[in-house]
């Protein structure tokens, strides 16, 4: 990849969210938004999911503690809008298969 190309990239939302994300039908009334921009739940298996203000009820990343999802969150939105996060992010092998399977 040439160096100019690799310049330009810059991740969007849309990619950390993948082809299908889960959208929260039912967000409560109270619910306190973090930074006008999310709020966390935690889900029936105990973990804790942010879930986004924009798109509305996308849910995001998830982490084993309420701090950890937090501070994540934070953290990868900030990576969003400043366009940094492709300098914290790397393809790690391949998935695509060759030959019959």
């Amino acid at each position: 990849m040439d160096l100019i190309r690799k310049m330009k990239m810059k991740s969007k939302l849309s990619e950390s969210l993948g082809p299908n994300p889960k959208i929260e039908k039912n967000i409560p009334e109270d619910v306190k938004w973090i930074d006008d921009a999310f709020y966390i739940k935690k889900t029936c298996f105990g973990l804790y999911t942010s879930v986004l203000k924009e798109p509305l009820g996308a849910n995001f990343l998830t982490a084993l503690n309420y701090d950890g999802c937090l501070n994540i969150t934070s953290w990868h939105l900030k990576c969003l809008q400043d366009g940094t996060m492709d300098q914290y992010t790397r393809v790690v092998g391949s998935a695509i298969v060759e030959g019959k399977l």
